[in-house]
């Protein structure tokens, strides 16, 4: 028989024997199962959280709708709206709307410079009047659909049954509405792609430039250290800092840059896109730099050496050895930093961004909206075709930063195979 020696009396160099190394391979075993059930329980519970979100919004995103209208549209013309002119449009409204409605129409933007979409949504707003009584859920409207037109048919006798896609083209290129059949999210998808294409020009190069001197050129000295310091905990700032920083610097201190008045813009002020991508390009750009340092030091010193031993500069090595080189990474923190951005509201709602205009912003120096202000906007209101839409906007807006990221995911991917 083997004799059992206390662990805590094992010389140095003592192996188990026996039973005693059946049992240690049982244990680290049975260790290793439950730390991967653990793993795998996480992955399970994240997935279920995903696909609840994901089942939630396209739950509300479709379904039956009750609509009913205050004026049947084949009784204003002879022929579809769609089909008629601009003109023809115009006087269909003035006649069937009050004069003085008409004229505050015409001095909020003169008809003259207003689209033939723009008048026909004030006709189907102000004088067709259509309005969704009630709202299904895509899941009750699969599977109830007998109780839903029995409802339907006794509160509402008036209304039409149809089922409705709250994500259509209409949806996609109308402004914002009160009437959320005719509430659109074309005017916040136009602004969030300004506010991104600022925030891009400005903080990638800078973010990208600045890993390269403190990662390349910088020495450790202390104000080395204390800004490397700083850049670490700018990154942890909650992004409401952010926004009252670029209410008191772009909003006012600049105002006459971000408003467009020293370019002879006289019609605005401070809180345009000029001054949201600007905020916006703060709030990331302590994670540029971060992840533009961490792709650059993942580069081999063996590439450095290389062109060092070939006769290359500082600068010539940096360029064309550890630049191309760290680009994949680069591209990774971009996605990161840009999708970021994309989904913030609070510095956007301190800056200034609208939560109700009708007009397409064509300029830096115009008012603006983004998706994620829509969303929150809609959230905020009663009834569920408000809900409705802000799913649908929440789609868009998912659907949005895929694209902007797989676009990235591509050029990294392009630029790995390069190098």
């Amino acid at each position: 028989m083997s004799t059992i020696i206390d662990p805590r009396e094992r010389p140095i160099g003592y192996l188990p024997e026996g039973a005693d190394i059946n049992r240690n391979i049982a244990m680290r075993r049975l260790r290793g199962k439950i730390w991967q059930a653990l793993f795998f329980s996480s992955l399970v519970i994240g997935l279920l959280a995903l696909g609840t979100l994901l089942y939630t919004i396209i739950d509300d995103s479709f379904g039956y709708i009750a609509v009913q209208t205050r004026r049947d549209p084949e009784e204003l013309a002879d022929r579809p709206l769609e089909e008629l002119s601009k003109e023809e449009l115009i006087e269909i409204l003035r006649a069937n709307i009050s004069a003085g409605l008409f004229r505050r129409f015409d001095r909020d933007e003169p008809f003259s410079e207003r689209s033939k979409e723009s008048v026909l949504q004030l006709i189907e707003e102000r004088v067709i009047g259509r309005e969704v009584v009630a709202a299904f859920k895509l899941t009750e409207s699969l599977l109830e659909r007998e109780r839903i037109e029995a409802t339907v048919r006794e509160r509402f006798p008036r209304a039409e049954l149809e089922f409705h896609s709250w994500i259509n083209r209409e949806f996609l290129t109308r402004p914002m509405s009160s009437v959320p059949i005719l509430a659109g999210v074309g005017n916040a998808i136009l602004g969030s792609l300004w506010v991104i294409a600022i925030t891009m020009l400005l903080a990638i190069p800078i973010g990208v430039l600045g890993g390269v001197y403190l990662e390349e050129y910088a020495s450790d000295t202390w104000y080395y250290r204390l800004i490397e310091t700083n850049i670490n905990n700018l990154a942890g700032v909650p992004s409401i800092i952010y926004g009252l920083l670029g209410l008191a610097v772009f909003v006012r201190a600049l105002e006459p840059i971000t408003s467009g008045a020293a370019f002879g813009v006289t019609d605005s002020n401070g809180r345009t896109i000029l001054s949201a991508g600007l905020t916006m390009a703060l709030l990331v750009l302590p994670l540029m730099i971060i992840n533009a340092r961490e792709a650059i030091r993942a580069v081999p010193q063996s590439i450095r050496q290389a062109s060092y031993g070939l006769g290359a500069t500082k600068w010539q090595t940096v360029w064309h050895h550890v630049l191309p080189n760290a680009l994949p990474g680069i591209l990774t923190g971009t996605i990161l930093s840009m999708s970021r951005a994309m989904g913030e509201t609070a510095p956007l709602i301190v800056v200034g961004a609208s939560t109700f205009i009708v007009f397409y912003p064509d300029s830096v120096f115009d008012k603006f909206t983004v998706i994620p202000i829509q969303i929150y906007n809609w959230t905020s209101q009663p009834g569920a075709q408000f809900r409705s839409i802000a799913a649908a906007a929440i789609i868009v807006l998912l659907v949005t930063l895929l694209l902007l990221n797989a676009t990235a995911i591509l050029l990294r991917n392009r630029f790995k195979r390069s190098y």
